[in-house]
């Protein structure tokens, strides 16, 4: 017997989605229903290290802990990560398969995958109660609708209810329900069974007629209006999206234990990945951690972090423009703490011998461990335990750098000299005696009378924050008529919004083929097409937003048709794939960055294990 399931999408990024998949999770586990979290395609340099060896989205492996389950791949089959603004590196199952571009992965090879993350999916529902799967962006990227395997895509292959979360705290959540509603297919809307509001502040009965008249243009219902919460400091999805300059890491309200605090700055150095490193720290008393990228905000850190990078040497450069890189050497030779961690720890080092991740050849690092750095094609993923400071610690090493460490005293896998500390193991702070012994350590250098407290457990503070978000979601959603959409699937008879996803063939308000849909996967956009006048263009939205479709045919339902799918239908309602130049030349008509997802460009090189694929 299958078990049922929920897609958690949402009106944007960031809208919240992670975080309610995982109070979704934690609410059900604590009624007594098997659960497990499923996310498709992911893209985040935040990624974890599973007990099998495999590489998934930290996102997913909290959300797998709101579910007290142990966080396999099946969870996250396709890890997308970063590695410049023009290509990633494509994780399957774990596995690094290689670096591809947005051309190349759209183009064909993610349509490819489908039947992995399917496959990977009906796993999941043949041992669990339920699954709750987190969608990507948004549904409504119309651009990368016909290629997407994370939102509608995997809701259709599964048949699963889809609840919208939008972020109020933001502004224009009404419109942006509507929006994403209105631009999906007739087909797709069937499955969208309502709302959830996100980050309210204030008298929700303020809100109540906005709601009344979104049911009233849609037909759908908000399953709930979930409060802002402070301090949450739950794992994020991603660094990326959002510009960490100054940010404060958030802390517990408990005042220091001792007499000072401990203030933390960490570099936000590019592509930084695994920056929740740094919670543990926060979630002690009197440590104030916040991210910099200045070099004269060093100077009043009792402890400087550089941290995990997807581009040590990209990182490396950033440093030396800023000033960073003359601060941290000065800092080392005067006694005053510094830790690296994975990329971080290389950065440190005398010299990075790499033709893998830069291709830079043999680049100079900053000197201040005698460490010597070669990237390897084989990426190491393990989660290691040890020692250090005489206290037990654990983490999980996610690199393609191997050390060669020629002196100072051993820590963890790598070294310290003075008050400079390295190493390849992220999460190491999560252990709770270690991480109080390395801050006694970091005070006494930095002649701070800071002391730890003795009773700070990371485990049950982490524990506390996913009971919290099961709480939001138990106290402020119809938790019944969730759990009906989970068993009984969208609600019957749900009314199509106009104008529905763009007809095949129309374009957008520049480009005939670029913006808003572009041409059939298998047609080439012709010069013609692409050189369409803009009233030309907006003529044709204007005629399919008032219910009509290029050619005369039916529109909305006032003419007694909806607007058609996106793409040919196989059997089982899935989308087929286009050739992989058309649609990579759609993707170059967009012309920029952000028409493609998160950063993925369309430029790099091919590098990828096409058996895997």
């Amino acid at each position: 017997m299958r078990g049922g399931g929920l897609l958690v999408a949402g009106t944007t990024s960031d809208a919240g989605k992670s975080v309610v998949t995982a109070g979704i999770c934690r609410w059900l586990v604590r009624r007594g229903v098997k659960v497990a979290p499923f996310k498709a395609q992911n893209m985040s340099l935040n990624s974890f290290v599973t007990r099998e060896g495999a590489e998934i989205g930290r996102a997913q492996a909290m959300q797998a802990q709101a579910a007290r389950v142990e966080p396999t791949a099946l969870m996250n089959p396709v890890l997308l990560k970063p590695g410049s603004d023009r290509s990633s590196q494509v994780v399957l199952m774990g596995k690094p398969v290689g670096e591809m571009s947005a051309r190349g992965y759209h183009g064909g090879r993610q349509e490819a995958l489908l039947g992995t993350v399917t496959d990977c999916l009906e796993e999941l529902r043949s041992t669990y109660d339920a699954v709750i799967c987190e969608g990507a962006g948004s549904p409504a990227e119309i651009n990368l609708r016909r290629t997407d395997i994370v939102n509608m895509g995997i809701a259709r292959a599964a048949r699963f209810p889809v609840l919208v979360v939008g972020d109020i705290d933001r502004g224009g959540v009404f419109a942006s329900f509507f929006g994403t509603t209105a631009l999906l297919s007739a087909e797709d809307q069937s499955l969208v069974a309502g709302y959830l509001v996100n980050k309210f502040r204030g008298d929700v009965s303020l809100l109540e007629p906005g709601l009344d008249m979104l049911y009233g243009l849609t037909g759908r219902r908000t399953y709930g209006v979930l409060p802002y919460a402070h301090g949450l400091g739950i794992d994020e999805e991603d660094g990326l999206r959002v510009s960490l300059r100054g940010a404060v890491r958030e802390s517990v309200v408990a005042p220091p234990h001792g007499e000072d605090v401990l203030r933390v700055a960490v570099c936000a150095v590019p592509l930084m990945s695994n920056f929740t490193d740094v919670d543990a720290l926060a979630a002690e008393p009197g440590v104030v951690v916040r991210f910099v990228d200045r070099a004269e905000e060093l100077a009043d850190a009792d402890l400087v972090i550089v941290p995990g990078t997807r581009g040590t040497v990209k990182a490396l450069a950033w440093l030396r423009e800023r000033g960073l890189a003359e601060a941290l050497v000065r800092r080392a030779a005067e006694g005053r703490p510094v830790l690296g961690i994975c990329g971080g720890f290389q950065v440190l080092g005398e010299r990075i011998e790499d033709e893998v991740e830069s291709r830079a050849g043999v680049v100079d690092g900053l000197g201040v461990l005698p460490v010597r750095i070669r990237f390897d094609r084989d990426k190491t993923l393990a989660r290691p335990v040890g020692s250090a400071l005489g206290e037990p610690v654990e983490g999980y090493e996610i690199h393609h750098g191997v050390a060669d460490v020629r002196g100072g005293e051993p820590f963890l896998d790598g070294c310290r000299v003075g008050a400079v500390w390295g190493t390849h193991w992220h999460g190491s702070l999560e252990s709770d005696a270690f991480r109080r012994r390395f801050l006694v350590e970091v005070a006494r250098a930095a002649g701070r009378r800071f002391v730890p407290a003795p009773d700070t457990s990371f485990g049950v503070l982490r524990e506390e924050q996913l009971d919290r978000l099961g709480d939001l979601v138990e106290e402020h959603a119809d938790t019944d008529a969730l759990w009906g959409l989970i068993e009984g699937g969208a609600p019957g008879g749900l009314p199509f919004v106009p104008p529905g996803a763009p007809p095949v063939g129309a374009g957008g308000p520049e480009r005939g083929g670029g913006g808003g849909g572009g041409a059939r996967a298998s047609e080439p956009t012709s010069e013609g097409a692409r050189g369409r006048s803009a009233g030309g263009g907006r003529r044709r939205w204007l005629l399919l937003a008032s219910g009509g479709a290029p050619g005369g045919g039916g529109g909305g339902p006032e003419r007694g048709g909806a607007a058609p799918d996106p793409a040919p239908q196989s059997p089982e309602g899935l989308e087929m794939a286009g050739s992989a130049g058309s649609r990579g030349q759609r993707l170059e008509d967009a012309g920029s960055a952000e028409a493609t997802p998160h950063g993925l460009g369309q430029e790099a090189e091919q590098h990828v294990d096409q058996e895997a694929l």
